[in-house]
């Protein structure tokens, strides 16, 4: 998450960057006689830039106090703050449909230089949720897309039938192996969580479409496609192409894990074919598997030698330290340090005293130098990994900071996530040898690199179909073809038909389980993600190549390497001001996003999956 203000997203990254409320209208004398009509606007390239020039001051000013708006609805889950932050989202949603419908005009206009139709094309789909005209109708979607986040915030769990929160479901959900247990939680979250939205979202999504038609789109789900200087039908293609690209793998990482789980729990939990029980995967929504690697683990080749978490735990790291090591990676590589304010600002840590979001987020609020992270964050691998992450936001943020308002963002909304997740790649033995959270002496040997290859499949290859289908949704829900009386039916049957994936109970239509994934509440498109994961291998080979490492490509740190940070740097500056291949180019030397480096990191482990799955029954 990145720039957070209401329900406008300038490159879709975040959930807005709103407009400025327009100022009242001077009074007029009474004796003044009847207003005159209003003039004609002529429309012409001058004009178009001064429309252009007039927008962006109005959403940077506007920005910063919605920004702080968001921020404190974020940490400090109230009525009140549901109020502020429904009442600059209600503007920011008013002012981005105004300018998004004056951004189609002005794109009639002929002659128009290159930059201005940009940056026109950029407004016109700065959307995540468009409202129609109708009067009332943003103020109605910007209260229900708070209410949604905030059911979000305050959602629970219960464990051995105690009432738990959303971050603790979250961590046992990785370290239980008791099926009746994780069962309890997976249904207990997914029920007091996602049921409560259901009758909200079916209504939200019947306003955003009415707007999003108002603009020219189809709707909602064809708006979010047209942001990626391709037509969504193009966009979709490629969505597509790149999950067929890796399916193959994916496919053998599904039958080992299978077999291993029908290896633990038996028939009666987990059969040998068919699907996998989501909630047996280490992760409350089967999208990432890397907590249950004890589990799948090969016999000899499993043990990578170490454990991230004990050796955090051991060299008693605080959540602030991981930070501050994060922070250092970044560094290294020739980036200023985060300033003073980062630290004073940030929620590193769960509040103890209020309601909160804890799902992790990096914001920029001002569009300057405040920049901040909010997580609930724990002393664990998954955190520390997270940290890197989050922080890359953070560090595209600043270094776009001189873009014009507009271009203050990723190359695409993928870019943005994939920065952090790159440079997380990095987090491998080497690296922590290079911090001193591991003694080189304790560094696997090469014997151990299908442990250290399928412990990063559990989590890079496993989400490829979630991320996925988060969109797949709710392209279906946008566009009529899941309809609103079939919501969990066609959440369920996705899952099942890319992820290979099952809940643990039944479910019926009074459930609502894609309510509890943030993202769905949240509106913050997802296709991102996978975009991420794909384009974060292309980014590491390059990185990889750039600083000479010579040994296996998953074990390469780049830490340290000046060249690759300059390089680094001149793609992010460009934030959004040129298309996104352009962008690709200058880091990689390649125009088109592909899973062949992804593929490649991860050849020797499909070999190797291949020969474990020999004779077994794989596909579901």
């Amino acid at each position: 998450m990145i720039r957070l203000v209401a329900s406008v997203s300038l490159g879709a990254i975040a959930l807005a960057a709103c407009a400025a409320a327009a100022p009242p209208p001077p009074s007029v004398a009474a004796d003044a006689g009847p207003a005159a009509a209003a003039p004609a606007v002529t429309r012409t390239p001058e004009g178009a830039r001064e429309f252009i020039a007039d927008v962006e001051k109005d959403l940077g000013d506007f920005n910063l106090i919605a920004g702080r708006a968001a921020w404190v609805n974020a940490t400090y889950i109230n009525d009140d703050t549901d109020a502020l932050n429904a009442y600059f989202g209600t503007i920011g949603t008013e002012k981005g449909v105004k300018y998004a419908t004056e951004a189609a005009q002005w794109l009639q206009v002929p002659g128009l230089d290159s930059d201005t139709t940009r940056k026109l094309n950029l407004l016109r789909g700065a959307l995540v949720l468009a409202a129609p005209t109708t009067p009332g109708a943003a103020a109605e979607l910007n209260d229900i897309t708070t209410r949604l986040q905030s059911s979000y915030g305050k959602g629970r769990a219960t464990h051995n039938g105690k009432s738990i929160t959303g971050d603790d479901a979250e961590a046992l959900m990785g370290s239980l192996r008791d099926p009746k247990q994780t069962a309890e939680i997976w249904q207990s979250w997914h029920e007091t969580t996602g049921r409560p939205m259901r009758q909200d979202y079916q209504h939200m999504v019947e306003i955003a479409n009415a707007g999003a038609k108002e603009l020219g789109y189809a709707d909602t789900g064809a708006m979010w496609r047209s942001q990626y200087d391709m037509t969504p039908e193009q966009f979709s293609a490629m969505y597509e192409r790149l999950l067929n690209e890796l399916k193959p793998l994916y496919t053998q990482l599904h039958c080992y894990t299978r077999a291993k789980l029908n290896q633990k729990y038996g028939n009666s939990v987990q059969p040998a074919s068919g699907p996998i029980r989501a909630d047996l995967l280490g992760n409350m929504w089967a999208q990432e598997w890397g907590n249950i690697y004890d589990v799948v683990a090969p016999k000899g080749a499993g043990d990578v030698g170490y454990d991230l978490t004990d050796l955090l735990v051991a060299h008693k790291y605080t959540p602030e330290q991981m930070v501050k090591t994060g922070e250092r990676f970044y560094t290294s590589l020739g980036f200023a340090p985060l300033p003073e304010t980062f630290w004073q600002r940030s929620q590193i840590t769960r509040p103890r005293d209020r309601e909160v979001i804890c799902h992790a987020s990096a914001w920029d609020v001002d569009a300057k130098d405040d920049l901040r992270i909010k997580m609930c964050t724990k002393v664990n691998a998954d955190d520390f990994v997270t940290i890197h992450h989050e922080l890359g936001h953070n560090f595209y943020q600043r270094d776009y900071k001189d873009q014009s308002f507009l271009y203050q963002n990723g190359a695409n909304d993928g870019f943005h996530e994939a920065i952090g997740d790159f440079i997380a790649l990095s987090v491998t033995p080497e690296y922590l040898v290079q911090i001193g959270l591991l003694d080189r002496s304790k560094v696997p040997s090469a014997d151990k690199d299908v442990g250290l290859l399928l412990r990063q499949a559990m989590d890079k290859v496993a989400f490829m179909p979630f991320g996925y289908v988060v969109d797949k949704w709710r392209y279906g829900v946008f566009d009529g073809s899941i309809s609103a009386t079939g919501y969990e039916a066609g959440w369920t049957n996705l899952r099942q038909q890319y992820q290979g994936i099952v809940p643990p109970v039944a479910r019926s239509e009074a459930d609502f389980d894609p309510g509890a994934k943030f993202h769905i509440p949240g509106n913050t498109p997802y296709a991102r993600y996978l975009l991420a994961r794909v384009l974060q291998f292309q980014f590491y080979k390059a990185a990889c190549d750039m600083s000479g490492w010579q040994g296996p490509l998953h074990r390469c740190s780049f830490y340290g390497n000046k060249q690759v940070g300059q390089r680094l740097d001149a793609m992010l500056k460009i934030g959004a001001s040129r298309p996104w291949p352009d962008a690709l180019e200058a880091f990689t030397g390649t125009r088109e996003i592909s899973g062949k480096p992804m593929l490649e990191y991860f050849a020797p482990l499909q070999a190797w999956l291949e020969e474990q799955n020999r004779g077994r029954q794989c596909g579901w």
